[in-house]
Parts: C-alpha cells; sequence; structure tokens
C-alpha cells in the first residue's frame, strides 16, 4: 500500500514537473513583456484622445483585456500547480517511514527492558481485549507488535540499527511514476495505458504539427495571408496613382471573406449617398458610375465605403453590424498597409529597384486612416501643396477653422507649428473661434508631432571613391525631436480605435525615374534593441577596416550615446550604378502622422571602373570592396521641396492636363490601360 501511494506521489511529481518547465519560463516572459510595454506606451493627453476610451483603465477595460484565453489559461494551471504542490505535500506526510523506536515511544539505543516496560503500556493501552476500537486493533497489529519483535530480536535490532531496515540491507528499488491502475496490465488498465501512451505521444504532437502547418501555409509572419500578397503582387503596378492605392488596398483576402449580410443594403446605400463625394466618380455620367460602383464584387463595396466612412468621420450612422465589421477592418488595416508597401518597394527592374510613386501612396494612404482624413484634403489649395489634411488631424479643426486661420497668412502646417505659444493660443482663440481649453489640446497634439532629420553617407568600405558596379554601403542616422522631449511616443489619433505605434519608412530613391534603391522600416519605440543593432553594426564595420579596440571602443560608445538622444542607424547595401553623377532622394515618411514627412536631396558621384575587383555582388569575406564618402549635399529652396515628391491628388491632375498631348503614344498607353481595368473588373467580379 505505501508503494502505491509513493507511486501515486510520484506521478503527481512527474505532472507538476512537466506543467511548470514550460509554465514558469512562459509566465516570466509575459509580466516582462507587459512591464516593457507599460513602461513604453506613452500617448497624447489631450482630451479627445481621453474620450476615445483607449487608453481609459476602467474596471471593465482592466477585466476585459486581461481575460483573454491564455491568461485564463496561464490563472488555471498555476491553481492546478499549488493545488499538486499541497496534495504532493499532503500525501508525503501520510507516507510514514517504520520507525520502531518511535512507535513504542523511545529514544534510538534504548535498553531491552525499557522496550519491554513501553511494549506492556501500549499493550494496555491498544490490545483488542482491552480496546474494542477497530482502529486500536489495527495500530497493535500493524505497529507495536512489530516493532516489538523488530527490537527484541537480536538480528532483526542489529540489521536495523545497522542498516535502517530489520531485514537487513535492501537492495535499489525501482518504480515509475505513474498510478498503481495503470500499471497493472490486466484487464482494461493495459488499454488505459496504450491509448495514453498513443495519445499523448503521437496524436497530440500530431495534431499540434497540422494546426501549425495549416495555419502557416495560410499566413505570413506578419499574419497576412499569403492570398493576400499574391492579389498585391499582382496588382501593385509602377504607375500607381496615390488615389488609386484604395482600389489595390481593399482588395485583400481578409477583407473579400468578410461577410456580405442582405441586411446591409440598405444602410450601405446611405452611406454611399453620406460619403458620394469621396470615391472620384465622374459627376458628368454620375448614374453610370454610379451603376458602374454597384457592379463591383459586394465585399470591394462594402470594404470602401466602410474606409470612407471612416475617413468622413462618418462611423456613427453604421448599424452594430456594420460597426463589428468597421472594427475588423481598422484592426487590420495597419499590417495590411505595411505588407503593401513592402510589395511596392520589392524589387522588380532589371536592375533590383522598387517604386516610390505607389510606396508614397500607400504610407499617405495610412496616414488619412490613422488620422481619419478625407483623402480629398490633400488636394493642393491656396497656394499650400500639402492641402489642409495636416490640419485636419488636429482636434477641433474643420475645413472652416482652417479658412479663418488663413486670413491671418497661416497656410502652411508648418507655419502654425513654429508660431510661438502665445502667439498660436492668441490665433486660435481670437481668430479660429477656439476656447482656452481647445487650443490647450491643440498645443498638445502639436508638441507631440516629430520632426525629422536625416544624415545620410554613402561609401565602399575600404576604398577611395565610389566605382562602377562596387558595394556601396549607406549610413543613415534618422534622429526625432518632439517638442515635449519625448522620443517614444504612441500618435495622436482618437479616431482610429486601436492601439498604434508610430513607424517611419526610410526610402532612397531616383524620383526622376520612380526607383526606390534602398527601404527600411524605422522605429523609435524600442530603445535597447536599436541600442544593439547600433552597436553590432558599428562594431562590424570597425573591425573590417581593422581598426583598434580603442578606437571601436569609442565609436560604438558614441553610437549608443545618439540612440539615447533619439535617433536609430539605418545601414543598407546596393550595387553602384553606372558613371556619373545620380541625384539621388532620402524619403523619411511617417505611417502616423500627416505632414512631418522629410526629404533630403543629394548627388551620388560615380566613377569610372578603373581598379580590379569583384562586380555584380556583395564580395566575399576577405575581400575589400570598396570606397569612401562619394556624396554632396545640395540645400534646395523651400519652394522646390515638392518637385519630386509631391501628394496623390497634384500628380493626378497633372496626368489629367497631359492627357491630349502624344496622341499616339497615348492611345497605346490607354488600350493598355483598358486590358489592365477589364482584368481588375473581372477579377473583381
Amino acid at each position: 500500500m505505501a508503494a502505491a501511494e509513493e507511486n501515486t506521489s510520484m506521478f503527481l511529481i512527474f505532472i507538476l514537473t512537466m506543467i511548470a518547465l514550460p509554465l514558469v519560463p512562459y509566465t516570466i516572459m509575459r509580466l516582462c513583456r507587459a512591464a516593457s510595454e507599460k513602461a513604453k506606451t506613452i500617448h497624447c493627453r489631450c482630451s479627445g484622445c481621453h474620450r476615445s476610451g483607449k487608453y481609459r483603465k476602467s474596471i471593465y477595460k482592466r477585466i476585459s483585456n486581461f481575460s483573454t484565453c491564455s491568461n485564463l489559461t496561464i490563472i488555471l494551471l498555476w491553481i492546478v500547480m499549488i493545488f499538486l504542490v499541497y496534495y504532493i505535500k499532503h500525501a508525503s506526510r501520510e507516507v510514514q517511514v517504520f520507525e520502531p523506536f518511535s512507535i513504542l515511544g523511545l529514544e534510538p539505543g534504548a535498553s531491552e527492558s525499557e522496550i519491554k516496560k513501553s511494549y506492556r503500556r501500549l499493550s494496555i493501552q491498544y490490545h483488542p481485549d482491552k480496546n474494542p476500537d477497530p482502529e486500536a486493533h489495527n495500530f497493535f497489529v500493524e505497529y507495536i507488535s512489530k516493532a516489538y519483535q523488530a527490537l527484541t530480536d537480536p538480528v532483526s535490532r542489529e540489521n536495523y540499527e545497522k542498516y535502517g531496515h530489520p531485514d537487513g540491507r535492501q537492495g535499489l528499488q525501482m518504480g515509475i511514476a505513474l498510478p498503481k491502475f495503470l500499471l497493472n496490465i490486466d484487464g482494461a488498465s493495459g488499454g488505459i495505458m496504450l491509448l495514453g501512451i498513443v495519445g499523448f505521444c503521437i496524436l497530440l504532437p500530431l495534431m499540434i504539427a497540422v494546426i501549425y502547418l495549416s495555419r502557416s501555409s495560410k499566413y505570413t509572419g506578419n499574419y497576412v495571408m499569403h492570398q493576400t500578397l499574391s492579389t498585391y503582387y499582382y496588382f501593385m503596378k509602377p504607375s500607381l496613382a496615390p488615389s488609386k492605392v484604395m482600389d489595390v488596398f481593399i482588395k485583400a483576402a481578409e477583407y473579400m471573406e468578410m461577410p456580405v449580410r442582405r441586411s446591409d443594403d440598405e444602410p450601405l446605400q446611405k452611406l454611399f449617398v453620406a460619403v458620394r463625394s469621396e470615391l472620384n466618380l465622374d459627376l458628368k455620367n454620375i448614374k453610370t458610375e454610379q451603376a458602374k460602383f454597384w457592379k463591383q464584387h459586394p465585399s470591394l463595396v462594402k470594404m470602401e465605403l466602410l474606409i470612407q466612412a471612416h475617413l468622413t468621420r462618418e462611423s456613427f450612422v453604421l448599424t452594430p453590424a456594420l460597426l463589428k465589421d468597421y472594427r475588423h477592418m481598422l484592426e487590420l488595416a495597419p499590417r495590411l498597409l505595411e505588407e503593401l508597401v513592402k510589395i511596392a518597394v520589392l524589387p522588380r527592374n532589371p536592375h533590383g529597384f522598387g517604386w516610390l510613386r505607389p510606396a508614397t501612396g500607400v504610407i499617405e494612404l495610412s496616414q488619412n486612416i490613422i488620422q481619419a482624413v478625407p483623402l480629398s484634403a490633400r488636394k493642393a489649395s491656396g497656394g499650400n501643396s500639402e492641402g489642409i489634411a495636416p490640419f485636419l488631424q488636429l482636434p477641433y479643426f474643420t475645413e472652416a477653422t482652417v479658412k479663418k486661420i488663413a486670413r491671418k497668412k497661416i497656410r502652411a502646417f508648418q507655419e502654425l507649428c513654429d508660431m510661438s505659444v502665445e502667439d498660436r493660443a492668441a490665433l486660435l482663440t481670437q481668430v479660429a473661434g477656439l476656447s482656452e481649453d481647445q487650443a490647450r489640446d491643440v498645443d498638445l497634439v502639436l508638441e507631440m508631432i516629430p520632426s525629422i532629420e536625416v544624415d545620410i553617407k554613402c561609401e565602399t568600405e575600404g576604398e577611395e571613391g565610389i566605382q562602377e558596379g562596387d558595394v556601396v554601403t549607406m549610413y543613415a542616422w534618422v534622429s526625432l525631436h518632439r517638442r515635449n522631449g519625448l522620443i517614444a511616443a504612441l500618435p495622436h489619433c482618437p479616431n482610429f480605435p486601436f492601439h498604434k505605434e508610430e513607424n517611419f519608412w526610410l526610402l532612397l530613391a531616383d524620383a526622376a525615374s520612380n526607383d526606390v534603391w534602398l527601404s527600411q522600416k524605422v522605429s523609435f519605440m524600442d530603445e535597447a534593441t536599436a541600442i544593439t543593432a547600433a552597436s553590432k553594426a558599428i562594431q562590424e564595420t570597425q573591425e573590417a577596416l581593422g581598426a583598434s579596440a580603442k578606437e571601436i571602443g569609442i565609436a560604438v560608445r558614441e553610437a549608443v550615446d545618439k540612440v539615447k538622444k533619439g535617433s536609430r542607424l539605418v545601414m543598407g547595401k546596393f550595387q553602384a550604378p553606372a558613371e556619373g553623377t545620380h541625384n539621388l532622394t532620402s524619403f523619411c515618411l511617417c505611417d502616423s502622422w500627416i505632414g512631418c514627412d522629410t526629404k533630403t536631396s543629394f548627388k551620388l558621384k560615380v566613377l569610372k571602373r578603373s581598379r580590379a575587383g569583384t562586380r555584380g555582388h556583395v564580395p566575399e569575406e576577405g575581400v575589400v570592396a570598396a570606397a569612401e564618402d562619394g556624396i554632396e549635399e545640395e540645400e534646395e529652396e523651400e519652394e522646390e521641396e515638392y518637385d519630386d515628391y509631391e501628394s496623390e491628388y497634384s500628380d493626378d491632375e497633372e496626368d489629367e492636363k497631359n492627357k491630349g498631348k502624344g496622341k499616339g503614344k497615348v492611345a497605346n498607353g490607354a488600350a493598355h490601360q483598358e486590358a489592365d481595368s477589364d482584368i481588375d473588373s473581372g477579377s473583381d467580379e
């Protein structure tokens, strides 16, 4: 019986160990991640963001955020662990080791007379003739009699005192940590044990593998469906106008799988009337355009109307069912837009370059979705190439407010940002008609808007000058500054119902040829990761140049200081083009804020090939590649700032003006365009 109880307790210890091994480190990891997220979540303090409820820590929201499947599973497993610890501890107390001296109430080494005296005393108390209690009878037979026999027999006592057992030295006993009924192979127990082995060792791993493989075959690492990436790749064109990016974006497989209900027809009809001005319909043929719009796939119609409802801030007219789809659409939007940017900058042409125009269009669409600003607000007006879109992301700002402050010669968003606090407060309260509290909210948001500076250097490591075919390394320090002194912060977006981190896209491009040479996403949220990446990159670069340990240490410390002050190191490699001077531009575009994008123009001088070396690929280890700084930065005047990179609608207007020129070429291009549109509409249907 004791052996069975010991096997059962060992089985429980085995189960406890198997639960604790993954549970304890996973719990520690979750707690550390939650602590780091809490530390870096610095959001906007304006009343609009507060009313949105995203950052309000109510009891209901705390419970709902905590009551996830993973959290409840962790709690349940910890409860099971605590119960097992308590049960094992209690069971180990019940399994007592046979101690004859302790049973008779004697000290080890007691004399024979003391043993007999104690035995007589206990016999009077527990003997069946003296005590009719069954438990007393069992205790007398199982413990008292055996203890007396073990101590009165000389051989048994000597064995006990020498080996701890009356029968002498005991052999090594081995067991298995399973309950007794599973060790009984006779009868049904053998089948139960076999079923457990098959289920735990074969079926469970097989089921986990099937679930993982089925999910991984459908989704990418960013939880975007592979079908979505294929669709985006097919419809992405180098001449895709930014205003047409929406048509590609809504074709995501995640959106196409959303249900289309008959009950949604009437609400969508009303929504269409509310957002019709944003759908780029030809007003001269409005009936034909409307019929063409409703002939699209129902999912495309629904998604475009929901997005336009968000951009025009008309979501309050949605029914509960549509509101649920609307929130799901916005929840998926950031990661889909990120993948769409990656598709746009994916190297495609013979030189391995991506496309600038669709990439900037996708990032502009991301900005509008996060800030809930209509796409039409980007149209150039009043001498402002940015339009009124940057103003509309501020709280309490409307088109009428922008017109009021324009009377005071404040037409550009940067002019409003550069004003002193006192002058801006006077402008907002006296001219725009805002209250003091509302003006204070505007100042809080303006203090959150980032200012970006980019310092770029291109060189070929170990060589002087950049020559044709060299592998050029780009070093770019992207520095962020805010008026409130923060570095990592969440953007002001009260109309976007989910947490959204700021991300910046650094694009090294030739605006004239629409080519993106290099692209990389930059984040300022995780300082520790940025320090590690910058230190490693600087150390490897200095070691390749043959620097001493002291020089490497100084360079690494300088890089770490830059990162702590709000800079991020971006590195990339590209093959030097043909001989000549190439006018390149680095675009640093934010996916959350409107009006804080920056660009830096510079000239890349490429010399004629004069030295021996490998061309066309990154050199192997031990082969020195090439060159030093071949860049001359040039400062452009303010009126030329938007010559190469303009907003979506300015590009579209230029296209409209040039429609009548070059009829033969245009006709040919129009034929191809009509063929593409036919393919698009056919695939939609």
